[in-house]
């Protein structure tokens, strides 16, 4: 059975406006192909395993090739079990709401979990890194509350877009379609906007 991983990284809900255009896209999504699985991580509310100093010390040793110690192996089992859920997939969506300019928290904790040498990159000295999560496209949902394109700089500066752009390029995931909420009060109405990318998230999904 084919599956699509939902990642939420927002905290807020039925608040949340990211959300709300992601389950625009996954409603009639779900309409249109009922037997695709579709998964559901919700990082503010599921818990995950803590990647500190035996984590990265595990990393580094998977990395130049040594034997792992017991507790190492631990982490890294941890770790793992993160990694096969979102490898398993065939599909993305994510929805990424602004955080003081960058990625809610417990993305980057998901991403730092996930992003493991031999897993989801391989690295060669003579031509870098290469991204091993092939084959697979993505939805991904920005919003902001303040910052939007084309604003004064003391309005906010893009960084989780970018950010979580080139993480999917380094993972391999290249075929990525975006939809952008930015409820600035610069520019158009707030709820006209919303509606309006709930509109596009939905016919995006009937041909996705």
């Amino acid at each position: 059975m084919s599956c699509l991983l939902h990642v939420n990284a927002s905290p807020r809900g039925s608040e949340s406006q990211s959300l709300a255009i992601a389950e625009a896209f996954l409603s009639t999504y779900r309409d249109r192909k009922p037997e695709i699985k579709i998964d559901t991580l919700n990082l503010f509310e599921d818990s995950l395993p803590a990647f500190a100093t035996v984590g990265a010390a595990a990393k580094m040793a998977a990395f130049s090739g040594q034997e792992h110690t017991a507790e190492q192996t631990d982490a890294w089992s941890a770790a793992r079990s993160v990694f096969d859920r979102f490898a398993s997939a065939d599909e993305y969506v994510f929805n990424v709401p602004m955080w003081n300019a960058g990625v809610p928290y417990p993305l980057k904790h998901w991403i730092d979990l996930v992003t493991q040498p031999g897993w989801a990159f391989g690295f060669d000295p003579g031509a870098g890194y290469s991204g091993l999560i092939t084959g697979r496209r993505a939805v991904v949902v920005y919003s902001s509350g303040v910052y939007a394109p084309g604003v004064p700089v003391e309005f906010g500066a893009d960084f989780h877009g970018a950010f979580f752009n080139d993480w999917l390029r380094f993972v391999g995931i290249t075929d990525v379609t975006e939809l952008r909420f930015h409820a600035s009060a610069l520019l158009e109405a707030p709820q006209g906007v919303l509606d309006s990318v709930r509109t596009r998230a939905k016919e995006l999904a009937t041909t996705f």
